[in-house]
């Protein structure tokens, strides 16, 4: 009696990182009007109430193959104890990968000087709290539609979330503020959003 075999093949994700332009060359957002203060950078721009669009992954293991599985979230692209860089694209589905994790968002821009100064210190705060999902977003002109979306006024601007809703905010480079507001939100644990939540500073 002759047995068949099938082989069963995993099929490729192919993700593709779109390069953000140096603000130089290509201005913030060309209908925001920028002051400068201390510590921060002022935008101008309307504030859009958040929205998630939902991503679904499945794992194909392929018969016989020995090997790690990828969590979710390094599926999205996204790895823990890390700084990963977003788009306008690949913020929300890492959002939802994420799952019941805090999630931090560095909004930046290439010519804010307090973006620079902070940007060591929060990359060891990516180190130091490994169930911290850290993100850093360029708010290019590519990356306008995300950057409205979320709010922003100043850069840099720290949004802190979790189950996909924005939980509290720092504005400004801020360090003390910013760690305590971490601390803040991995202390709770949400289990269900009712509501709206209110986000402070």
């Amino acid at each position: 009696m002759s047995l068949l075999q099938s082989a069963v093949s995993t099929p490729s994700t192919v993700r593709s990182s779109p390069s953000l332009s140096c603000a130089a060359a290509h201005p913030v957002v060309a209908s925001y009007s920028v002051s400068s203060t201390s510590n921060s950078f002022l935008l101008r721009s309307s504030s859009l109430k958040t929205g998630t669009s939902v991503s679904t992954s499945k794992n194909n293991k392929r018969r016989g193959a020995v090997g790690k599985v990828k969590s979710s979230l390094e599926t999205a692209g996204a790895t823990v104890g890390q700084v990963t860089e977003v788009t306008k694209d690949t913020f929300w589905p890492i959002v939802n990968a994420a799952e019941d994790k805090t999630v931090v968002l560095d909004m930046y821009t290439q010519w804010c000087g307090p973006c620079k100064v902070i940007a060591p210190k929060y990359k060891e705060l990516s180190e130091k709290y490994l169930d911290v999902v850290f993100l850093k977003l360029d708010c290019n002109q590519e990356n306008k539609p995300l950057a409205k979306e979320l709010g922003i006024r100043v850069v840099p601007t720290f949004k802190i979330l979790k189950h996909n809703k924005i939980v509290k905010e720092v504005t400004g480079a801020k360090f003390d503020d910013l760690v305590a507001a971490i601390e803040t939100v991995r202390s709770i644990y949400w289990e269900r959003w009712d509501c709206e939540p209110e986000i402070s500073a």
